[in-house]
């Protein structure tokens, strides 16, 4: 069965793996996010309790 052999595919993955950490990475991760973070303090917001008409 020609699936089983990983001579062929093992070097593709291989040159695959080292294209996407050496050369494509580096280059996704210098672009600037659209919408950057602000180091905001999360407001803290005051909740009333519900009044059952029951209780």
């Amino acid at each position: 069965m020609p699936q089983l052999n990983p001579h062929p595919w093992f070097y593709t993955m291989l040159l695959t793996w080292l294209t996407l950490s050496l050369m494509i990475q580096p280059k996704l991760l210098s672009f600037f996010p659209t919408n950057p973070i602000h180091n905001k303090p999360p407001s803290n917001t005051k909740t009333q309790p519900w009044a059952w008409p029951w209780t």
